[in-house]
């Protein structure tokens, strides 16, 4: 198979539409060729492409910020010679001056497949831009690893926020190419939009369901996103960062397991097993215990889950991550009632509510693990009226 940008390089007829024009490139560190070339130096080394200008999202063009919250400036590159922009410093969005060093921009971002991942919301960002300011946007379009499943509560009106580009499930099941084209209906943008489709994509195909296992090399598009394994848990794990448990920042596999130093986590499982064994279904659970390098709890032995996805228990259709990472916290809420699970801090930048809330798109979540008296139950009522919608809404952006 090939990814968009893959196809752009080999297929002379479409790059003959950028000649003469200003190029500009939104990317990352995993905006790669098969052959693992950077899409900046393979672009830069087409006669026809004249590249004038880079953008970086969260984390960097170079993927050097390891935290949220930690930003990028802007600066020249050594290579090239060109600007490159920060969209994760002193703006997140593009400025005037920024938009004036092209004529098309290329985005080439590997995505997670989450509504919280935040290059989504920065390719809102830019086609807002772009349409304000009469310039073409081309998405080189890449696999969404947590393949086309849908699952989570729609983020609600007046509830937008750099990790809530919109009114999407947590688990959205696009690739960033079809997200742009309901981002240009629902916001109804102005703009010349055009997706380097890939070509040989079959996202419901295993054993990669969504990422082409076996035929492309891994790369961290962000610092703590190792592994196809924790693009499958991400939709449920992200929560742990409105929390006071630590989601593995500080280890070697962040993102696939949580703890803390006052919590069994055998016991965690234990409960989860009893309050909703459905939930569990796709993966297996198995208590660990680890001490994180740094972030929260840091060289402090934690107890806690970790969540495989990666063996032949692996039922991609059945894994449900974010009801999984809800019954985990619901039952450290059983078994310590008063415990302060709840991160109380900035969160993206949002200051006036509970991170938990941000990261959902509500409160719903959190108010359903508090309640004494919600069931599982009361859970799915409300979530899978959103699920069933957003699959009929989606339906029509489908491009593989």
């Amino acid at each position: 198979m090939k990814f968009g940008l893959d196809r752009l390089l080999a297929d002379p007829d479409l790059r003959r539409e950028l000649s003469g024009r200003r190029v500009a490139l939104l990317a990352h560190p995993a905006s790669v060729t098969a052959d693992l070339t950077h899409s900046l130096d393979a672009l830069a080394a087409c006669p026809e492409i004249q590249l004038t200008a880079a953008f970086g999202p969260q984390h960097g063009m170079r993927g050097d910020k390891q935290d949220n919250m930690m930003e990028s400036p802007d600066f020249t590159d050594p290579v090239h010679g060109i600007p490159v922009f920060s969209l994760y410093g002193e703006v997140r969005r593009p400025t005037g001056q920024s938009m004036g060093t092209f004529d098309v921009i290329l985005i080439d971002m590997q995505d997670l497949g989450c509504r919280i991942y935040t290059f989504i919301t920065t390719l809102l960002y830019v086609m807002e831009a772009a349409a304000q300011h009469g310039k073409s946007v081309w998405v080189l379009d890449r696999p969404n690893p947590a393949g086309r499943p849908i699952e989570g509560l729609t983020l609600l009106p007046g509830w937008e926020s750099f990790v809530g580009a919109g009114p999407l499930p947590m688990r959205h099941g696009l690739t960033l190419g079809e997200l742009g084209h309901w981002f240009i209906d629902h916001y109804k943008l102005d703009l010349d939009y055009r997706v380097i489709a890939m070509e040989g994509y079959e996202p419901d195909a295993a054993p990669g369901h969504g990422w082409p296992l076996g035929e492309r090399t891994w790369i961290n598009p962000s610092p703590n996103a190792p592994n196809l394994w924790m693009a499958r848990a991400y939709a449920g794990t992200v929560m742990l960062e409105g929390t006071t448990l630590s989601e593995g920042r500080g280890t070697t596999r962040p993102l696939e397991l949580f703890g803390a130093p006052d919590i069994d986590g055998r016991a965690v499982i234990a409960e989860m097993r009893q309050l909703a064994p459905q939930w569990l279904q796709g993966c297996t659970l198995r208590d660990v215990a680890f001490e994180p390098t740094f972030h929260k709890h840091v060289k402090t032995l934690c107890s806690g889950v970790q969540i495989h996805t990666e063996g032949p228990e692996y039922d991609h259709a059945a894994f449900k991550p974010w009801r999984l990472q809800a019954l985990g916290f619901k039952a450290i809420r059983n078994l310590y009632p008063v415990y302060d699970l709840w991160r109380d801090f900035p969160y993206e930048y949002v200051l006036d509510r509970l991170a938990i809330d941000v990261i959902n798109g509500g409160p719903g979540l959190r108010e359903w693990v508090d309640d004494p008296a919600a069931e599982p139950g009361d859970l799915d009522a409300l979530t899978t009226p959103d699920e069933t919608a957003w699959e009929e809404t989606r339906r029509p952006y489908l491009l593989y």
